[in-house]
Order: structure tokens, then C-alpha cells, then sequence
């Protein structure tokens, strides 16, 4: 029953982020109140789901059948979310500074490795979140 309880508080959270990459939402004003929206929703609803079970439960009662304890799940909740975003973080930078990039290479041949160089260091954000992920997980 919970379980069905937790499928349809989630399903009502994706509700606002499903409006808005919809044709729906024909302004972008709509699109930002959705995506807000959705964000709020979802952090409310990792809020209940984490915090308030694990306040209320004993030692005894955090460890599961497997023996890890939900600690160490939300540790490795934090790797995938440190490595997630620090990935899509990197996939807007490398956008923007290969684009320019692009531009710039075009006007004038010889800036190829001062371009590459801006285009290495955003991705370099990917590769710093990869690794505080490794350190997250090495320590559980």
C-alpha cells in the first residue's frame, strides 16, 4: 500500500514537468513555473520520503534484509546525484564555449588551441563531480 502511495505522490510531482516540455506551455514564462514547480514538488517529496521515515525509526529497524543500512543508500543517492549534475552542468558549459568556440575558429584559424582549451576546462566540471562521486562511494 505505501508503495502505491509513493507511485502516485511521484506521479503527481512529474505532473508540472510533463507540462512543461508539452506544447501546452506556448510561453516560456509558463515553461519556468512548471519546471519550478516541478523541482519544488520533488524535493518535497525526497524530503518526506528520506527524512521523516528515517527520523522515526530505530537503529534495529535501519538496517535491511540485505545488512546495508539507508545510510548507505543515501550515499550512493548523493555519488549519482553528484555525478548527474556535475555531467549536465558540463553538458551546458561545453555547449555554450563550443559554440563560441566554433565561431571564433572560423574568423581567425589560429585561435583553435586557445578554444579548445575553454572547451577542456568546462569539461573538466564532469570529471570533478565523477571523482568527489568516487570519494562518496570509497568512504561507505
Amino acid at each position: 500500500m505505501n508503495a502505491l502511495i509513493l507511485t502516485f505522490i511521484f506521479a503527481i510531482c512529474m505532473l508540472p514537468l510533463a507540462l512543461a516540455i508539452s506544447p501546452l506551455a506556448k510561453s516560456a514564462r509558463a515553461k519556468r513555473i512548471a519546471l519550478f514547480t516541478n523541482i519544488v514538488l520533488c524535493a518535497c517529496l525526497c524530503l518526506c520520503v528520506f527524512a521523516f521515515p528515517v527520523a522515526a525509526q530505530t537503529v534495529e529497524e535501519n538496517t535491511t534484509a540485505a545488512g546495508t543500512s539507508i545510510g548507505s543508500g543515501l550515499g550512493l543517492l548523493g555519488a549519482a546525484l553528484a555525478t548527474g549534475l556535475s555531467c549536465i552542468g558540463a553538458g551546458i558549459a561545453v555547449a555554450s564555449s563550443a559554440s563560441a568556440a566554433v565561431g571564433a575558429i572560423s574568423e581567425n584559424p589560429k585561435a583553435f588551441g586557445k578554444a579548445l582549451i575553454f572547451v577542456a576546462l568546462a569539461e573538466g566540471v564532469a570529471l570533478y563531480g565523477m571523482l568527489i562521486s568516487i570519494q562518496i562511494i570509497d568512504k561507505l
